[in-house]
């Protein structure tokens, strides 16, 4: 089952580092990412793969939210069929 990880916030050291660290240590395997900056804004995407997870999608979704507000980071972890359906007009 594949999910989109989007994280946004203020641009400092060490996001990808400590996102990717996370998301390895819970099963999941990051297919594809592509992240900017813009001025002093970081943004990125990633489609991963969480079918090795032994983490529930949910329990997930809400551990990359605390992991974002403990990194002064919004991040978001939604089944790829949600984001797909939220950004189709």
């Amino acid at each position: 089952m594949r999910a989109v990880v989007t994280v946004t916030g203020k641009d400092k050291k060490g996001i990808i580092a400590k996102v990717s660290a996370f998301l390895a240590e819970k099963g999941v395997n990051i297919e594809d990412i592509s992240q900017t900056i813009l001025q002093e804004y970081f943004a990125m995407i990633m489609l991963v793969d969480i079918s090795n997870s032994k983490t529930e999608l949910s329990v997930l979704a809400g551990e990359c939210e605390k992991l974002g507000e403990s990194i002064g980071m919004s991040i978001r972890l939604q089944h790829e069929a949600i984001f797909n359906a939220m950004h189709n007009i």
